[in-house]
């Protein structure tokens, strides 16, 4: 579907006071960002001061660098940096083309790719689709292990991730090989994977949902759309890839609620995040969203999925997000650019129109809508997600989702043009999902009398501040089949 935009003249609240609660027990803006300052290049350096110094890291060392797909032969800031990471020219990868329907051509081409950055990589023979290979003798064999194991880092190419976990990892038992790749990782070095490689990430993995909005109504189960991970980045963080290009927010907050996770993040296509410790930082040609649940609600009498105060990030190359504070630090450039801050005296907004859009799941939609609030006069934007083709008998079929993207006390964004073009920064919009009755067809004939009044809480009296409040659709939506 499209992304469309409807730009209204004027838009009605959500709520009477569009600052999220939590917002209220964060801690205060740094003095040098209060309304009554200046936004000087001192005021926009001060912001990397206030984070608190790191623990001491007393678990793995390495480097977990998931990539969000489509990854571009080209990417110098990638590929380049990632060879950097293991120990610059010369440093041994091995490359694992496992999950891969061409695993041969996907690994040749990870390797050729490695060796023009310097490198010195070879491509392993594990993978289903060789069909003359003894999976189960492979990830024994000692010669193999012992190049993992002499390794600077790891390749995983993309394809399809359960491949990956059943390979190394069958009936969730760690074989020797996966135990080598760990010992890499824990002796300091990197552990990297595109799309399906980025997928096997975290302890949790999405499986197969290819459609978002039914993981959005429930229809999401252990074993199939949701499966385990290998959990390089560790317990406490979820990963998704083609996040931003293929709209996934909308399937990760529900997976986090059902599995009880509190930070996620969503890293887009040709891009990576470099995660060591407690540091995350964003490489590459578009962005990453950090999705935030720690002070989020969900309301269990609501028939369908839904979350208030969901806190979003959204961080493009060179900016870095700290797990444990929960905070952001900017890319230097945009620290010498312009600070967008609302409370500012100093805040000139470029935007001054209400936004309602009508696809939240289209390509960048999220991070767009995110960008323009934090640049607008504009306290919320709003938007609809739904299935515009349902099948045929699909109790749920007008079950659709509002959105209610606004800003809290704490919301920031920092903006560059200095290399053609503007990136953002933005830290700390908050985000509302509610259930709502979306009519299908969600059209009809010009000039033809609707056979019935429109359903009390639609998209259209939504975007034009009606004072219904949206209903959830009759049949209650399933109850995802996972374990917390």
């Amino acid at each position: 579907m499209a992304a469309v935009w409807a730009v209204l003249g004027s838009g009605a609240a959500w709520a009477a006071n569009p600052v999220p609660p939590a917002a209220a027990a964060r801690a205060a803006k740094p003095a040098a960002l209060t309304a009554s300052a200046p936004a000087t290049n001192a005021t926009r350096q001060a912001v990397s001061r206030q984070i608190p110094e790191p623990e001491p890291e007393t678990g793995p060392r390495g480097y977990a660098v998931p990539i969000g797909g489509a990854l571009k032969a080209d990417n110098e800031e990638v590929w380049q940096r990632i060879v950097q990471l293991a120990g610059g020219k010369g440093s041994r990868w091995v490359v694992f083309g496992t999950a891969s329907e061409d695993p041969e051509f996907s690994a040749r081409q990870a390797v050729e790719l490695l060796q023009r950055r310097g490198a010195v990589a070879e491509a392993l023979p594990v993978a289903p689709k060789f069909s003359w290979v003894d999976l189960n003798k492979v990830v024994r064999d000692p010669a193999l292990i012992a190049k993992v194991k002499a390794a600077h880092g790891v390749f995983f190419t993309g394809g399809v991730q359960e491949r990956i976990v059943s390979v190394l990892q069958p009936g969730g038992q760690t074989t020797p090989m996966l135990e080598a790749i760990w010992d890499v990782y824990r002796k300091g070095g990197v552990v990297a994977g595109t799309s399906a490689g980025a997928a096997i990430m975290s302890t949790v993995m999405f499986r197969d949902a290819p459609s978002i909005i039914n993981v959005m109504k429930g229809r999401f189960t252990d074993g199939k759309q949701v499966d385990r991970g290998l959990g390089f980045v560790g317990p406490d963080l979820f990963v998704d890839q083609h996040f931003l290009k293929r709209g996934r927010f909308g399937r990760m907050i529900p997976l986090m609620l059902a599995k009880g996770y509190k930070l996620g993040l969503g890293v887009d296509e040709n891009t990576a995040a470099i995660i060591h410790g407690d540091d995350v930082e964003v490489v590459g040609g578009r962005g990453a969203l950090v999705v935030d649940l720690t002070d989020a609600t969900s309301d269990a009498a609501m028939s369908a999925f839904n979350v208030t105060g969901a806190r979003l990030s959204y961080l493009e190359h060179g900016d870095h997000y700290h797990l444990k504070a929960r905070s952001t630090t900017p890319s230097a450039p945009k620290l010498r650019g312009e600070l967008h801050d609302a409370e500012s005296p100093n805040f000139k907004p470029y935007y001054t129109e209400d936004v309602f859009s009508l696809d939240m799941l289209g390509d960048s939609t999220i991070a767009n809508l995110m960008t323009r609030l934090i640049d607008s006069s504009r306290t919320e934007v709003k938007g609809v997600a739904f299935d515009a083709l349902p099948r045929e008998g699909d109790a749920l079929a007008e079950l659709g989702f509002l959105f209610r993207i606004y800003k809290g006390s704490d919301s920031l964004g920092w903006s560059t043009e200095e290399f053609g073009g503007e990136q953002f920064t933005v830290a700390n919009l908050y985000l509302d999902i509610r259930p709502v009755r979306l009519p299908i067809p969600i059209y009809g004939t010009w000039g033809q009398k609707p056979a019935a009044p429109a359903a009390a809480g639609s998209a259209s009296g939504a975007a034009t501040g009606g004072s219904t409040a949206p209903q959830a659709a009759p049949e209650a939506a399933p109850a995802a089949q996972v374990q917390p």
